[in-house]
């Protein structure tokens, strides 16, 4: 993923899924090397519901 669209997606989990900060940097910490693993390591700790992971795959599907 570009750095832009990266950053697109942690805007919109941000933004529009309501992901803390502390949260989404959790999460990366856990994935340092790839970073599209994320929506999945979201989902194994409890930040986001199926259907909010739906919405993540949904959004990285028109941004990447």
């Amino acid at each position: 993923m570009s750095t832009i669209a990266y950053s697109q997606f942690r805007r919109f989990l941000q933004e529009e899924l309501s992901l803390p900060q502390e949260s989404i940097a959790m999460a990366e910490r856990s994935i340092q090397s790839d970073k599209i693993h994320l929506p999945m390591i979201l989902w194994q700790y409890g930040l986001v519901t199926l259907e909010e992971l739906d919405k993540i795959y949904d959004f990285l599907e028109e941004v990447v």
